[in-house]
């Protein structure tokens, strides 16, 4: 997939992308279409299947690859905007919707105004692992049952304000990390030290050793606390501290490999920014 992104004139795949995504948020106006006559199910099939038409018309191999995830993601924001302003229990499930879709967008964005020599239609991240997919699959079954049978658990506002707070936070936290690492930022640890990587130890850098993790620590918890959901609440927060133990340090040791004692001292200085989480440990 890699291979298929590289073929597009390069600089192109950010303002190509960003097309694509609010043309699926236009969506919005679907009830509009409503309004004027046109049964609900009815209008969002015409609605999908007249996007993938004039996608299938714009670009060819590979732009559309791009174009079709970025106007998904892009559909499913505004599928998220309309659940939101829902009169329903759904509407802080809307909440999720938006802040899911939102952040696999604009991992992708990032990374194309950020870092184009790493990107890939795998920078969407939407096929992250099946444990993943597994994840937010478990979170939706969990929010549709307890919703069913105890519908007053989803209501309660104030706890899902206080996930999207940290949904919020967590999203800025990581992509300012993404931006002030600039090139040095990869969706994957690295095993060899490029010509141009540095050691990135300013910005949002001085406060934690790894931020982008700490804000999907954050944002991921924060998704589960909006849905009110406390047995993926949990289930969550256990592994994901889990993953991002085992994956910072993995990271580590590459870092420690590439920088020697200058990330030692940082080392030293800076934590984590993970709860209970040190790092990988270095004997002297």
């Amino acid at each position: 997939m890699a291979g298929c992104a590289a073929r597009v004139p390069p600089g192109s795949e950010a303002r190509l992308s960003l097309a694509t995504f609010l043309l699926g948020a236009s969506v919005l106006a679907l009830p509009l279409l409503t309004r004027a006559g046109l049964q609900g199910r009815t209008g969002l099939a015409l609605y999908v299947a007249g996007l993938n038409a004039l996608l299938l018309l714009l670009y060819r191999p590979p732009r559309y690859q791009i174009a079709i995830r970025a106007c998904f993601l892009g559909f499913v924001f505004g599928c998220g905007v309309l659940l939101s302003f829902s009169q329903s229990s759904w509407s802080h499930f809307g909440w999720y919707v938006c802040s899911l879709s939102l952040f696999h967008y604009s991992e992708y964005l990032v990374t194309a105004v950020n870092n184009p020599k790493s990107l890939s239609l795998d920078s969407f991240l939407l096929n992250h692992s099946l444990e993943y997919t597994v994840a937010a699959l478990s979170s939706w079954i969990e929010f549709t049952l307890e919703n069913i049978f105890w519908p007053e658990l989803k209501q309660i506002t104030w706890l899902s304000t206080t996930g999207l707070l940290m949904v919020v936070f967590g999203e800025c936290l990581r992509k300012a990390a993404m931006f002030t690492a600039g090139s040095n930022f990869n969706h994957v640890v690295q095993s060899e030290k490029s010509d141009t990587h540095t050691l990135v130890t300013s910005g949002v850098y001085a406060w934690f050793r790894h931020p982008s993790y700490v804000g999907w620590f954050y944002w991921s918890i924060g998704t589960q606390v909006m849905l009110c959901n406390p047995i993926c609440g949990v289930v969550y927060a256990l592994t994901v501290w889990r993953f991002f133990r085992d994956r910072t340090e993995e990271e580590e040791i590459s870092l420690i490999h590439f920088f020697g004692e200058e990330y030692l001292e940082y080392k030293k200085r800076v934590p984590t920014g993970l709860p209970f989480i040190k790092g990988v440990k270095v004997e002297l």
